[in-house]
C-alpha cells in the first residue's frame, strides 16, 4: 500500500485543519508546511474546476524552488461553483450570509484541484461533487455564522458542521471532496507516482 512513495518525505502544503485530518485518514506519514502569501488569483476566463486546478498548480510552483529530491508535495484548492460564479472564502459575515442565502434551496458544485509534485513529476486532477441544499431560514444562517464562524471555508460552509447536518439534502460525488480533499482519488493518484 503506497510502497512506491515510501522513498519520499510527504508534505501537505495546506493550512486547512480539515485537509490535515483527511490526509491522516490515509495512514501515511506526512508533515504540514505552508508558504505565506501564495498568490491565489486566477484568469477571469477560467470556469468551474479549472479554477482550483490552476490555483493548486500555482501553489505547487511556489514550492518547487525549495523542494528537495526526496520530497513529494501535495497542494490543493477548493471552490464552490454556483450559477456560473466561483465562491471562495467569504470576506466577512455579510459575505458569508450572502453566499449561504444564494445557495439555499439550490444545487451547487464543489470543485477541488489537487497537484502532487516531485522534482521529476507532477500529477494533477480535479474532483467534483454536486451538493443540494434545503431551503435555509435566515435564523438558521445567522445561527451557523455566529456559532461556527465559517470564514475559512469555500462557500462559507463546512459539510461536517451543523449546516451540513441540517442543510445538505443530497450529494453526488465524494463527501470528502466537499470537506476539501478528495482522499479516495488522491490515494489512487499517489499509487501512480514513480
Amino acid at each position: 500500500m503506497l510502497d512506491n512513495i515510501k522513498k519520499y518525505r510527504i508534505v501537505l502544503a495546506s493550512a486547512s485543519p480539515r485537509r490535515k485530518e483527511l490526509m491522516q485518514g490515509l495512514d501515511v506519514e506526512f508533515e504540514v508546511r505552508c508558504l505565506p502569501d501564495v498568490d491565489e488569483s486566477f484568469p477571469p476566463e477560467l470556469q468551474g474546476g479549472d479554477i482550483p486546478l490552476h490555483i493548486a498548480k500555482k501553489k505547487a510552483d511556489a514550492y518547487r524552488q525549495q523542494m528537495t529530491a526526496d520530497e513529494l508535495v501535495i497542494t490543493a484548492d477548493t471552490i464552490v461553483w454556483l450559477d456560473g460564479t466561483a465562491l471562495g472564502k467569504p470576506a466577512g459575515e455579510a459575505d458569508a450570509r450572502r453566499m449561504l442565502r444564494n445557495m439555499s434551496g439550490k444545487t451547487h458544485s464543489v470543485f477541488t484541484g489537487v497537484a502532487i509534485t516531485t522534482k521529476s513529476e507532477q500529477r494533477c486532477f480535479v474532483a467534483q461533487s454536486d451538493v443540494t441544499f434545503a431551503n435555509l431560514a435566515d435564523d438558521e444562517i445567522e445561527y451557523y455564522i455566529a456559532k461556527y464562524k465559517p470564514m475559512d471555508k469555500a462557500g462559507s460552509y463546512g459539510a461536517q458542521e451543523w449546516i451540513g447536518y441540517i442543510g445538505m439534502q443530497n450529494i453526488v460525488g465524494s463527501y470528502f471532496n466537499v470537506m476539501g480533499l478528495p482522499v479516495q482519488r488522491l490515494y489512487a493518484e499517489l499509487k501512480l507516482i514513480s
